[in-house]
């Protein structure tokens, strides 16, 4: 979409941090016109404040940003978007209280101002790439489910008719399903030419839609490469993953064929262990379970005394009413005994 020549987006020795805390050490990134980068790397390494710093939300100390051939490294987030960049944050942040067309309309806030005439047919080419939210254009946006509200922000970010997308952990907090279906939609909008930022933990579905790998380890790029000629040994090394990629990925990335929840390489170890985590932790339930009877036979004994002390009082009133006759019987039995030895 992007007529600039040269990189849609060139990050050049770029450091950052929050405080005395330095997160970005030196963070290199080159993304081309209608190219997917994806960002990868575990907790921790830097990716999310990456992405913040591409949108102008976490300052830059050291190091420059430059955007369609433009120093933006000093520019506001305004800036930036009036520019033609657009952000999808992590935990997708929609405005809950709002309706899913306010949604959309304040996300072609700086289209609107640009050129009001052209809202009505974005908003309308928006609802025919994602149909669900046009059934729901009046829903509040806080009563959708998560799925429905990754959509709604990827579309609210389309439409300013933006340069360059930044997508931060779209799959975060999202059912199996869900995230096919996000993925989906990223990679139909991507097939249009949209230049995307792609940050993801979900590293087998990310690969089916980045062009280019960039890895991440404690704020610098320690891999970077295409697709195509993707060392996965290398990338399951950094990524702390050992060979879980394996030969479904392999054979997903040749085909970018959409993975389903079965041939998913990474899905099945969670599963696997979740399913051990319920065996194990079943027993230990009736276990905790006996505890409970004991305690409560023993409340049964705790009230056994109770019982036991109302009878005295019985036994109290009991001699009052046959002390002379139990004491007189008790003699004549022992004096019978006696007289019989």
């Amino acid at each position: 979409m992007s007529e600039a020549k040269g990189p849609v987006l060139q990050v050049d020795a770029v450091t950052a941090g929050f405080g005395a805390t330095t997160v970005l050490h030196g963070v290199d990134l080159t993304v081309q016109p209608g190219d997917v980068a994806g960002v990868f790397g575990l907790n921790g390494a830097g990716k999310s404040v990456t992405m913040k710093v591409l949108a102008g939300l976490v300052p830059v100390r050291t190091g420059r940003v430059s955007f369609l051939g433009e120093d933006v490294t000093k520019r506001s987030p305004e800036d930036r978007v009036a520019m033609g960049m657009a952000h999808v944050p992590q935990g997708r942040q929609v405005f809950a209280g709002l309706s899913v067309e306010q949604n959309l309309r304040l996300g072609a806030y700086t289209l609107r101002r640009r050129d009001k005439g052209r809202y009505a047919g974005v908003l309308s080419g928006v609802f025919d790439r994602f149909p669900m939210l046009a059934e729901r254009r009046t829903q509040i946006a806080g009563t959708m489910s998560g799925g429905q509200q990754a959509s709604l922000a990827v579309a609210r970010s389309l439409m300013s008719e933006p340069k360059l997308v930044l997508v931060d952990e779209p799959s975060a907090g999202l059912s199996p399903m869900a995230v096919q279906v996000l993925f989906g939609t990223l990679r139909e909008v991507a097939a249009t030419g949209v230049t995307m930022v792609l940050v993801e933990q979900n590293v087998a579905f990310g690969l089916q839609l980045v062009d280019n790998v960039n890895v991440l380890q404690v704020g610098r790029v320690v891999y970077r490469g295409p697709v195509a000629g993707l060392d996965q040994e290398a990338l399951a090394g950094y990524l702390g993953i050992g060979r879980l990629l394996g030969t479904g990925v392999s054979a997903s990335l040749a085909g970018r064929a959409p993975a389903s929840v079965e041939s998913n390489p990474v899905a099945p170890t969670p599963r696997r262990r979740t399913r051990r985590v319920v065996d194990v932790t079943a027993s230990p339930k009736k276990m905790a379970s006996a505890p409970v009877r004991k305690a409560a036979s023993a409340k049964k004994k705790a009230a056994a005394p109770v019982r036991k002390a109302a009878s005295p009082k019985k036994m109290a009133s009991a001699p009052a009413k046959i002390a002379v006759p139990a004491k007189a019987g008790a003699t004549t039995r022992k004096a019978t005994k006696k007289r019989s030895s």
